[in-house]
């Protein structure tokens, strides 16, 4: 069994209509089985995946506020990035589609309002990243904004958030609950300054309140005070998406950060590929075997999942990358000890592999995914336990031990991430059904059943069906 410590080192007027169609609650259309297809012998796949849901949607929010119209190439159209272009809209930002359709969608031309409109309603589905990066802009606001959300998602954290508007002084109406739905009563501006947070259930509380500290009156000074800090490598994203676009970030220790007042530049941005998206594809060589390449896999990103090459290398595979296509050849899986503390969205595809790996693995650093759409470290456990599977779960992770698994019902709790380890399972368990629906994959990547199927065919999946 091999051992990985993963740290990592910060890197200094046409109206819109949405491409995924959205439901009340974000979920599956009926709940039927989806048969996960097993490998009929090993891979042989080139396949292209769309953009980042995390770059996406920080994107979106810093083009709302620059200081003129900015365009997006190939952003993720989601049911994430969906909610976040509605929220937006809401508060008064428009969005005009460009350059056709493209291959997952059209680019975006992003143009801010003169003033951030007041009266409207944000409903944040199950999107985490519109809960915690909008608030701070309906701060900005002269009225009030109202933030609801499915009733499967109120039970996500929102109390630091909460608690950091009203330091800054905004006002926020969430009835003593601590948690969505609130209402944030902006005075047109926020004045800025010192701030301090516990961010420890989520690094999107400090990423939503930098993305709107240069617009504050003084710029902030933020501290993160609490025991820990989940998924750093999505706030080195978040500074040096503003810092491209002009705004000055310093970050005087591993913990606090400060933002300068000032304007956010206009500016034409491409979206990278989801690389974490990627991930249950190439887990997939490993599994059946054979290869499986990503075109497009940018030389260094601050997104999670760019630690992919690492951690499947760790895990046996063999990984290389040649002119922006990365590749992933299966030659068996090993169990890992990993500290996920920074790629936590990894996990469920990892947790995969180690169900099939010749040697039980450890994860850990990832207690916050008890917070996700679902609890991720229950849901794993119970789902490849009932399976014949042994997976136990720590204070702070998991432990997997393989054995041999069976066919069965594999329950998604609505959840993507749950849904993609259900195929990937799939592949070498014949007889495994995802329940709840597969769609719920739309999430963050709406044409995962098409890709997959691609994946299977030895097709190349750039123009899903």
């Amino acid at each position: 069994m091999r051992s990985l410590s993963i740290s990592y080192e910060p890197m200094t007027n046409d109206s819109y209509s949405p491409i995924t169609s959205l439901s009340a609650a974000d979920g599956p259309a009926n709940g039927a089985l989806w048969p996960a297809p097993a490998a009929a012998g090993a891979l042989n796949a080139t396949l292209t995946i769309p953009g980042s849901k995390s770059l996406t949607n920080r994107e979106l929010v810093l083009a709302a506020l620059a200081e003129g119209p900015s365009k997006l190439s190939a952003p993720l159209h989601s049911r994430d990035s969906e909610r976040m272009i509605a929220g937006l809209t809401a508060l008064g930002v428009a969005f005009t589609p460009i350059n056709g359709t493209g291959r997952f969608g059209p680019d975006l031309l992003v143009t801010p309002p003169d003033k951030l409109h007041a009266g409207g309603t944000v409903d944040c589905g199950q999107a985490g990243t519109v809960m915690r990066f909008l608030p701070p802009l309906a701060g900005l606001v002269a009225g009030e904004v109202h933030f609801e959300a499915d009733d499967n998602a109120l039970h996500r954290p929102m109390g630091p958030m909460i608690t950091a508007l009203r330091e800054l002084g905004v006002d926020v109406d969430d009835s003593g609950r601590w948690a969505l739905p609130f209402s944030v009563r902006g005075h047109g501006h926020v004045r800025g300054g010192e701030l301090e947070i516990d961010a420890s259930s989520s690094s999107q509380f400090v990423s939503g309140l930098l993305l709107a500290a240069s617009r504050f009156d003084v710029g902030m000074h933020l501290r993160h005070t609490g025991p820990r800090l989940p998924s750093v490598p999505h706030i080195d994203m978040t500074v040096e998406a503003l810092q491209h676009r002009g705004v000055r970030v310093e970050r005087p220790s591993a913990h606090e950060w400060v933002v300068a007042a000032g304007p956010i530049r206009a500016k034409d941005i491409a979206v990278e590929p989801d690389l974490s998206n990627a991930s249950p594809f190439l887990a997939a060589a490993m599994v059946a075997g054979g290869s499986v390449s990503i075109t497009g896999w940018p030389l260094h990103s601050t997104q999670p999942g760019a630690l992919l090459t690492e951690i499947l290398a760790q895990m046996g595979a063999r990984v290389s990358r040649r002119a922006g296509v990365l590749t992933v050849v299966g030659r068996g899986i090993t169990g890992a000890m990993l500290d996920l503390s920074a790629a936590g969205e990894l996990t469920p595809t990892l947790v995969a592999l180690a169900a099939l790996a010749d040697s039980p693995s450890e994860f850990t650093g990832i207690g916050h995914l008890r917070l996700h759409e679902t609890d991720r470290l229950a849901a794993l456990a119970n789902e490849i336990n009932a399976l014949g599977g042994d997976v136990t779960v720590l204070e702070d992770g998991l432990r997997i031990v393989p054995r041999p698994l069976r066919p069965g019902v594999w329950h998604s709790y609505h959840d993507h991430r749950m849904a993609t380890t259900g195929a990937i399972l799939g592949l070498a368990v014949p007889g495994i059904e995802v329940d709840e629906d597969i769609e719920t994959t739309a999430k963050t990547l709406p044409e995962f059943t098409q890709l997959w199927q691609s994946m299977l065919d030895g097709t190349s999946g750039d123009t899903p069906a």
